[in-house]
């Protein structure tokens, strides 16, 4: 799909994003980006006083900004760039609060612009995404689709060689946008299969995540450890006919 993606930043977290998304996103994507202001009042009375006068023309809009002001430019930048669609994640509760996330997609709604704000980034596949340990948002958008379709929810493919239990391979199907599941797979090669998904989680941990340590109330857990789970979960699918299953036998109980 030809694509052209617009990718408003603010510092070190959007760019590392936009760095993986260049090396591996494909040759028909035509990636564009933009560095917004870090620094807005309380209140944003005029959004277009902190906007250039023009931006490039795109179909996909992604916010990797860190500063919540930035979210109320987006309408303004969509309507500027023709963005049908608009992608905002929250891998960090203080860059997009969710009252404001549920503003945002309310505005677009309006506009009749497409919004995803998954919670963590990595829970974005092709249909759906999380906002909360268990909420679940579906949508419908070709181009936020296609997206995920190479950067989201981590998705691999893993080999067993079955006679030494070991792992042969891990390939990538869909990275995490940061590039932490490209990293994980490499590491798991040649590692017994029972210890794939602990090893997994500790090569996230290394990686490191680019969500948010602190407490986020809707998942009772930190944004970082609900990536791990996801890349764990990812690893946990492909080896799980793989593993050697243990069963207890109650003892003292009569035949």
């Amino acid at each position: 799909m030809n694509m052209r993606i617009l990718f408003v930043y603010t510092g070190d977290y959007g760019l590392r994003h936009i760095d993986n998304v260049r090396q591996h996103a494909p040759s028909t994507w035509h990636l564009e980006t933009w560095k917004a202001p870090d620094r807005f009042p309380l209140v944003i009375d005029y959004p277009e006083d902190f906007l250039p006068p023009e931006l490039p023309a795109c179909d996909l809009l992604v916010s990797f900004a860190e500063v919540k002001g930035v979210a109320e430019l987006l309408p303004e930048i969509a309507s500027m760039t023709g963005a049908k669609a608009v992608l905002a994640p929250v891998d960090n509760e203080s860059w997009l609060p969710r009252g404001l996330a549920r503003q945002l997609r309310g505005w677009l709604e309006r506009m009749n612009i497409v919004c995803a704000t998954p919670k963590p980034l990595c829970s974005l596949t092709e249909d759906e995404y999380w906002l909360a340990r268990r909420q679940k948002v579906a949508y419908q958008d070709e181009r936020i689709a296609e997206f995920a379709r190479y950067f989201g929810r981590p998705r691999l493919q893993i080999q067993v060689d079955d006679s030494t239990h070991t792992i042969l391979s891990a390939q990538v199907q869909r990275d995490a946008v940061c590039g932490c599941a490209r990293f994980v797979a490499q590491g798991l090669a040649g590692l017994p299969v029972d210890e794939a998904a602990e090893k997994a989680g500790l090569l996230h941990h290394h990686f490191p995540c680019l969500a948010s340590m602190g407490i986020d109330s809707d998942f009772g857990d930190t944004l970082m450890h609900v990536s791990g789970n996801l890349l764990k979960d990812a690893v946990n699918d492909e080896i799980r006919p793989h593993l050697n299953m243990r069963y207890l036998k109650p003892g003292n109980l009569s035949e």
